[in-house]
C-alpha cells in the first residue's frame, strides 16, 4: 500500500469534514449537511463513512478526503497530503514524488511566515520592543494574551527580515513572493513592515499566511498595513481568528463579526470565543461562505462611526443573500467592541450580544435618520429604503412577517405596502435536487452496495451476474461493466477505484445508489443479494417466455408448423425449469 492509500485508510473523512461543516447522521454510514462549496439552504451534501467519499447533488462537488481538503483549503495535492498527515500524526515519507515547483514554493512561503512570526515575537519581548509593549499595555492587552495571539514587533531597521531569510538560504524569488520584503530598483531587498505591531493572519487550518501591521509612529500615513496577496494568502477568503473561533462558533451557534484585530483580541479575551474579523477588506461572499459552514447566525458589531455604519449596511445585504440570520449590536458611549469589553466588562458585552436587534430594526433606525418621519412621504421613503433588504429573505412567510413588523415600527399603513411588496418581491426557489437522471431500481442499488462491501457476496454472485443479460437493461449497466472489468483485472473492488473509471453521469448514479436513504451499505447481506439474483432470473425467464410466445404466434401465422412446434418445446422447457 502506498502512502496515499495508507493515509486515506487511516483518516476518517467524516471527522475531517466535520471540522469545516456541521454534519447530521442520516443513516448507518451516511451524513448530510449544507454544501461548503456553494450557497444552499436545503442540504444536498452527503458524506459516506464506509466508502469514505462525499458528494453534493446540488453543485456536483465530489471526491475523497484529499480532494475535500484540496478544495476547501485551496491547496495542492501534496499540501493536502501533508496537512492531513501532520494533523493525524502520520509520518510523511522523507522523499516524496508528489512535490512540484508550485508546491515547493508554497511550502517555502509557509516556512518563511513561521520564521517571521518567531522573529517578530522575539523582537516584542526584547529591548527593541519597549514601545510596542507599552502600546499593548495602554490597550489593556496582557502578556499572556499577546502570546496567545502571537503578537510581535517589526523593527525599525528595515533589513531584519531580509537578513533572517538570507540566513536560511531562501531564494530571491521566494523572498519576493512572500510579500514580507520589497525589491529596490538596484535588486536589493528591504522589509515591508517597519516599526509596527504585528498580527499574524492564519488560514482555517491554523497556518500563518500573512500579517497585519499596526503603525506605532503617530505620523505614519497608513495606520494598518497588511500583507499583499500571495500564493498562500487571498484576502477575500480569509477571516482573522476563524481558525481559533470556529469551535466557539459551533458551540454558541453564532458568529460575532467585528472590524479589526484589536476588537477580535479584546472580545475573545473577554470570553466570547466566536469572534472574527475580515482582514483589511470589506466583507466578501467567500468570507460569508466560510462563516456559514460553521453557523448560519451572525451578530454584526462594527465600530459606531459613519464608516462602521456604512460597512454594516453593505454586510447585511451580502449576509442575507447567503441566507444568514443577521442581528446587529449597537454599543452605547461611542465605544468600539474592544473598548466596551474593557470599560463595561465581559458580562455587559455578552448581554448586548444576546439582546442584539434583528437587522431590519437596525436598518429602520438608520432609515429614520435619513428621512423625515413626520411626513407620510418620508415614512414611505424609509420603508422603500428597507425593501431591498427584506426582499433578500428567502422564506415567503418570514418576508411578510418582517414587512408587517417594519411597517408598524415606521408607522406606515401595512396594507398598501404589502400589496406593493407582493408585486415586486421575487420568489427564490431552491433548485430541485436530482439525485440521478435515471431511477436506480432497488435490485441494482442492493447489488452495487453489496458487491462493494462484501467479499463473500462478490465470490458468490459475480460469476453468475456477469452472464446475465438482464444487467444490460440496468440504468447502471455501465457501472456494472466497470465493476466486472476491475474484478477480471484483479484490482480492488472499492468505491474510489470504481468511481474513477466512470463518466460523470454514471458517477452521479453510483453516488445516488450508495447514498440513498433506504440502501445504506451496512444493512445488506448475502441473502438479500441472492434474493436479488432470483428476482433477476425470474424477470429474465419471463422476458424469454414472452419473446418465445411471440415467436410461436408469428410462426403459426406464417404456416411454419415445424418452427412453431420447436419454439413451443423450448417454451415448455423454460416453464419446467
Amino acid at each position: 500500500m502506498d502512502f496515499v492509500e495508507q493515509l486515506k485508510s487511516s483518516v476518517d473523512i467524516v471527522q475531517v469534514i466535520q471540522e469545516y461543516v456541521p454534519l447530521r447522521k442520516a443513516g448507518p454510514s451516511r451524513y448530510t449537511g449544507l454544501c461548503p462549496f456553494h450557497n444552499e439552504k436545503t442540504p444536498s451534501f452527503s458524506v459516506h463513512a464506509g466508502h469514505q467519499f462525499y458528494k453534493c447533488f446540488g453543485c456536483g462537488a465530489a471526491g475523497d478526503v484529499l480532494k475535500f481538503v484540496m478544495e476547501i483549503e485551496r491547496v495542492s495535492f501534496y499540501e493536502a497530503l501533508k496537512l492531513l498527515a501532520e494533523r493525524h500524526g502520520i509520518p510523511m515519507p522523507k522523499r516524496s514524488e508528489y512535490s512540484d515547483p508550485e508546491t515547493k514554493l508554497r511550502a517555502a512561503l509557509y516556512q518563511i511566515h513561521e520564521l517571521a512570526e518567531q522573529a517578530f515575537r522575539a523582537n516584542l519581548e526584547g529591548a527593541a520592543g519597549t514601545e510596542a509593549r507599552a502600546y499593548l499595555q495602554r490597550r489593556g492587552v496582557a502578556p499572556p494574551t499577546a502570546a496567545e495571539f502571537a503578537i510581535g514587533y517589526a523593527e525599525r531597521s528595515g533589513r531584519s527580515v531580509v537578513r533572517l531569510l538570507e540566513k536560511h538560504n531562501f531564494t530571491a524569488e521566494q523572498m519576493e513572493k512572500s510579500g514580507l520584503v520589497l525589491k529596490r530598483e538596484d535588486g536589493s531587498f528591504y522589509d515591508r513592515f517597519r516599526h509596527r505591531l504585528m498580527f499574524p493572519i492564519h488560514n482555517e487550518s491554523g497556518k500563518i499566511i500573512g500579517f497585519g501591521g499596526r503603525a506605532l509612529d503617530p505620523g505614519e500615513q497608513a495606520k494598518y498595513l497588511n500583507s499583499p496577496e500571495t500564493e498562500i494568502y487571498r484576502k477575500s477568503y480569509v477571516l482573522y481568528n476563524l481558525h481559533r473561533a470556529k469551535q466557539g462558533v459551533r458551540q454558541a451557534d453564532r458568529v460575532v463579526l467585528v472590524e479589526g484585530y484589536m476588537d477580535v483580541i479584546g472580545v475573545y479575551s473577554s470570553g466570547v470565543r466566536e469572534v472574527v474579523a475580515s482582514c483589511g477588506t470589506a466583507l466578501t461572499p467567500h468570507q460569508v461562505q466560510a462563516l456559514k459552514r460553521h453557523s448560519t447566525k451572525i451578530v454584526v458589531n462594527f465600530d459606531p462611526d459613519t464608516a462602521g455604519a456604512n460597512a454594516t449596511e453593505r454586510s447585511i445585504n451580502m449576509l442575507l443573500d447567503d441566507g444568514m440570520h443577521v442581528r446587529v449590536v449597537e454599543l452605547d458611549g461611542g465605544l468600539d467592541p474592544d473598548e466596551y469589553c474593557k470599560q463595561r466588562g465581559a458580562e455587559a458585552y455578552v448581554a448586548k450580544l444576546n439582546t442584539a436587534k434583528n437587522y431590519f430594526y437596525w436598518l429602520a433606525d438608520r432609515a429614520r435618520g435619513k428621512f423625515d418621519m413626520r411626513t407620510a412621504e418620508g415614512r414611505v421613503a424609509a420603508f422603500q429604503f428597507l425593501l431591498p433588504a427584506i426582499q433578500r429573505l428567502s422564506d415567503k412567510l418570514e418576508r411578510l412577517a418582517v414587512v408587517n413588523d417594519v411597517a408598524g415600527y415606521l408607522g406606515v399603513d401595512a396594507g398598501p405596502v404589502l400589496e406593493s411588496f407582493r408585486k415586486t418581491a421575487t420568489e427564490r426557489r431552491e433548485k430541485t435536487i436530482q439525485h440521478a437522471a435515471e431511477p436506480v431500481r432497488p435490485v441494482e442499488r442492493i447489488l452495487l452496495n453489496l458487491l462493494l462491501i462484501n467479499a463473500e457476496a462478490r465470490s458468490h454472485l459475480l460469476p453468475h451476474l456477469k452472464r446475465m443479460p438482464a444487467v444490460n437493461q440496468f440504468a447502471t449497466h455501465r457501472i456494472f461493466e466497470a465493476l466486472f472489468t476491475l474484478d477480471e483485472s484483479g484490482s480492488r473492488l472499492v468505491f474510489g477505484d470504481l468511481d474513477a473509471r466512470l463518466e460523470e453521469n454514471d458517477r452521479v448514479l453510483l453516488a445516488s445508489a450508495v447514498l440513498a436513504d433506504e440502501t445504506d451499505g451496512e444493512v445488506f447481506s448475502l441473502e438479500q443479494g441472492e434474493a436479488c439474483m432470483r428476482a433477476l432470473e425470474s424477470t429474465q425467464r419471463d422476458s424469454e417466455r414472452a419473446a418465445l410466445k411471440a415467436q410461436v404466434r408469428a410462426a403459426e401465422r406464417d404456416g411454419n408448423l415445424i418452427e412453431a412446434l420447436r419454439l413451443s418445446a423450448e417454451l415448455s422447457r423454460i416453464d419446467r425449469s
